[in-house]
């Protein structure tokens, strides 16, 4: 019984691993203050799910837009996921709730403050290396 665990749970590794390596997503520009970046749209349930897993780096000025169906507390985590990153929840106009520091390889939950559409990750200090903060907001979505 516990090797059958085991393989189960190996292929779905596998599987998780080859998504995340062949997931091919759409592309938009989006700007806050004079920032211009690119996101990935992570605007499905298997896209959420997989995220920025098993990435071994992120562009600079990239990240990686989660769309969420409805506005809620949403939580993000670093579940296989190896690149230190920053997390923006956004509301439904683009506005910033709150941001968060997220240590790669953890469990850790890192929740809205309040009813977020949006989550934009992005490399770690990004946000606070060109001073974005709370109450800004992105433009393009």
């Amino acid at each position: 019984m516990l090797r059958a665990c085991f393989t189960v749970l190996l292929i779905i590794s596998v599987l998780n691993t080859a998504g995340a390596e062949n997931q091919q997503l759409p592309i938009m520009k989006l700007s806050i203050l004079d920032h211009v970046i690119t996101v990935e749209l992570a605007d499905t349930a298997s896209a959420r799910m997989i995220g920025l897993m098993h990435r071994r780096n992120l562009p600079k000025n990239s990240g990686m837009l989660f769309v969420f169906p409805a506005p809620g507390i949403h939580c993000m985590w670093m579940k296989d996921t190896v690149i230190p990153l920053s997390v923006a929840f956004l509301d439904k106009t683009g506005k910033i709730i709150n941001l968060a520091e997220m240590a790669s390889e953890t469990l850790a939950p890192h929740c809205s403050t309040s009813a977020a559409r949006y989550a934009l990750e992005m490399n770690s200090g990004w946000f606070a290396a060109r001073k974005i903060k709370v109450g800004d907001r992105m433009i393009g979505l």
